[in-house]
């Protein structure tokens, strides 16, 4: 179904009307443009007649222009449209997603400089989105942005989910705070990572999840970003403003642009219901179709690794401790005495493959294969791995030949320890022997600080160079799990081999000190609005001293919620990050883990509160069944839920894997039960969650 409306209005040499209102297809929403004091263009936002953003400014600061795109502007045209269409995702929480809005463009002219700026806005049921466009035009060609200086004015003092401002890493736990808190509790959400920078103690990161004190849910976002800088937000923690705050390049400077060109758009998501947050494909929606002609090589995959064990301590990434440096061509390994806790040999990985197998994982994944990680965090090195040249441990031939014979994929394992240089130099050769071995999936990191030195995780040259992998990975047919790279926009739907995204703070943190027990009801508001995330779930053990004596972290969780996150944080190519043998103590348990699926027709929110918890239902691709997860906070809580989705007439069988009574995610993380019982559509489930706990259900049709 597609349906497209445009209706124009042009008056040449006039101004037009300086208010122009643009209203959802509901109803609900209604979004008012303006041209205020001194020809100043500007927008404000109501839901059900209830103002949610105040009039906020529009426009830019540009390099070394003494006249901003601020000001003096006039309307000179305006079209107004609806779009209606249905497009069906390659893989997704749901088979089909409607893209349905009403569109306003207004075309503006700065008389003094006979510039012009165009402000598009699309107006959906469930929020707003509004981008920049600059046309061809003989005034405006190459220039360089200072700043952005769009606005998201606030109603009041909103309780906000928010991380630090930053300009190399999202992978902070969640503070929770009222707006005119952030300042003060500012140095107490920040934690150590391997590259960070912070411009401002009221400065947050989108997706910024907010509740109103009348019960309304606001998230502010970003779509489609897309040769241009990652936005963060200042706030004027006095009168309660947002304004955009781009991250620099190397040089200071936040975007070099040529028109004609456009900027990503700018998100409002509103809702009274937490659940509409969830449910919001509006993200998607502000993206371009799929470029991907033929996608039928790109297939969501569940997949175990050697990993954990090395973030854990227990094993190491590097070869040997001989060396204090290397440098690759050079350093001969053959002579090097090995450290004996190198995970990626030959042999180990051969068992990984035998449980994947056994319990029918599509992937293995494999770290620390490579020659150079004796010397690869922190140096500041700039040819650090060639992504081809195994240790002497690891026989590519004989893991390639093994695998095949097993029925398993193999999953390339990139760390670019920030050298995006070096990255692009080899990235053919890498992708050519990722198909020679018949590697479908590549996981790349991007741990350190950047090379070119003075860049950014989020500046426009390194979003370029990531776009830039993932087109490349596309020739290929090679699907990217991209780990601290930027959180995702959306673009997945436009490249949908970019199956996976970390960009967050993951489940590794757990063994770095931990993350709050809560994180897991926040992430799904916030990182997850953008695209899936590999947070690498599945750990049964949680004393991390019991993998490492010298580790005394703890994973802060229950065993069933563990399960849960299978449901609750999509990704369809997801992880079962635990060690086999403390899969094995628990095969009951595991077996959801089997079972659960990673490709979806449909998805209900069923309850929903950031920070508290969050319960869906997931329909598995192609079949009649369901997968039910529930994610709980700080909180014990009885979880209550109707299970009317399911089809009428049908009957099935539900495994309940819930929280033992005496379950605490500190005290008794590993206290679960099983039980089973028949269901329809009728049947109602009332079932407690322990601090830090949930649980997980499949719902199997009978036959």
């Amino acid at each position: 179904m597609k349906k497209l409306i445009f209706v124009f209005f042009i008056l040449l040499g006039t101004t037009l009307s300086t208010s122009q209102e643009l209203v959802s297809p509901d109803g609900k929403l209604k979004m008012i443009f303006s041209i205020r004091e001194k020809g100043m263009p500007a927008y404000e936002l109501l839901y059900k007649e209830r103002q949610v953003i105040k009039p906020s400014r529009l426009g830019f600061e540009l390099k070394d222009d003494k006249r901003p795109l601020l000001d003096g502007f006039k309307v000179v045209e305006t079209n107004t449209g609806t779009c209606d269409e249905t497009w069906k995702p390659v893989w997704g929480e749901v088979a089909e997603i409607r893209n349905y809005y009403n569109e306003l463009v207004v075309t503006l002219l700065q008389k003094e400089t006979e510039r012009v700026m165009v402000v598009r806005f699309r107006l959906f049921d469930d929020g707003l989105g509004f981008r920049y466009e600059f046309p061809r035009q003989k005034n405006l060609v190459y220039f360089v942005i200072k700043e952005e200086r769009t606005q998201f004015a606030m109603t009041g003092n909103h309780k906000a989910f928010w991380i630090p401002g930053d300009y190399d890493s999202q992978e902070y736990d969640y503070t929770e705070s009222r707006l005119s808190e952030i300042s003060e509790l500012f140095d107490t959400a920040l934690t150590d990572n391997a590259s960070q920078e912070q411009f401002s103690k009221t400065g947050v990161q989108t997706a910024l999840m907010m509740k109103t004190d009348e019960g309304l849910y606001i998230n502010l976002h970003e779509a489609a970003l897309i040769d241009y800088s990652l936005m963060n937000l200042n706030l004027d923690d006095k009168k309660f403003v947002f304004e955009s705050w781009l991250t620099p390049d190397a040089q200071g400077d936040k975007g070099y642009m040529q028109a004609p060109c456009v900027s990503p758009w700018r998100t409002v998501m509103v809702s009274d219901d937490a659940r509409g947050i969830l449910a919001s494909k509006m993200t998607l929606n502000l993206n371009e179709p799929s470029k991907i002609k033929d996608p039928a090589w790109i297939k969501p995959m569940k997949y175990v690794g050697v990993w954990w064990e090395m973030i854990t301590g227990k094993s190491s990434w590097s070869y040997t401790d001989d060396f204090p440096s290397v440098e690759l061509g050079k350093t001969d390994y053959k002579k090097a005495r090995p450290n004996g806790i190198h995970a990626a040999n030959t042999a180990h990985v051969k068992e990984y493959i035998d449980f994947a197998a056994l319990h029918g994982f599509d992937g293995v994944l494999v770290e620390g294969w490579n020659e150079g990680w004796e010397d690869w965090f922190g140096k500041s090195k700039d040819y650090v791995f060639d992504f081809v040249t195994p240790y002497p441990d690891f026989d590519v031939e004989a893991i390639h030949t093994y695998a095949k014979s097993k029925g398993v994929k193999m999953i390339m394992h990139h760390e670019t320890s920030g050298s995006v240089r070096n990255y692009e130099r080899h990235l053919d050769t890498a992708y050519q022997f990722m198909k020679k071995y018949d590697y479908p999936a590549v996981k790349s990191g991007y741990v350190g600080d950047i090379i070119p030195r003075g860049e950014h995780h989020y500046s426009q040259w390194i979003i370029n160079h990531y776009q830039y992998a993932l087109e490349k990975a596309a020739d290929y047919q090679v699907m990217v799990n991209a780990h601290e790279a930027v959180r995702p926009t959306g673009i997945c739907r436009t490249y949908p081999n970019l199956i996976g995204n970390e960009s967050a703070r993951g489940t590794e943190f757990q063994a770095f000190g931990g993350s709050k027990p809560n994180h897991v009801t926040i992430l799904p508001f916030t990182r997850l609005i953008g695209g899936p995330m590999d947070y690498t779930p599945g750990i049964f053990e949680m004393d991390i001293s019991k993998l490492n004596p010298n580790n005394n972290s703890r994973v802060n969780a229950t065993i069933a919620n563990q399960l849960a996150l299978y449901v609750t944080i999509y990704s369809p190519l997801q992880m079962a990050a635990d060690l086999p043998e403390n899969y094995n103590r628990f095969p009951d348990a595991f077996q959801f883990i089997k079972d659960v699926a990673i490709d979806w027709d449909d998805s209900k929110y069923l309850e929903a509160e950031p920070g508290r918890y969050i319960t869906v239902a997931r329909k598995a691709k192609g079949t009649d069944n369901w997968f039910v997860g529930n994610v709980n906070g700080l909180d014990k809580r009885t979880s209550k839920i109707s299970l009317d989705f399911l089809e009428r007439g049908k009957k099935y069988t539900a495994t309940i894997y819930a929280d033992a009574k005496d379950a605490h995610y500190k005290t008794n993380p590993q206290a679960y039960t099983i039980s089973t019982k028949k269901v329809t559509g009728k049947s109602k489930l009332s079932l407690d969650s322990a601090p830090g706990g949930g649980y997980a259900i499949s719902i199997i049709e009978n036959e």
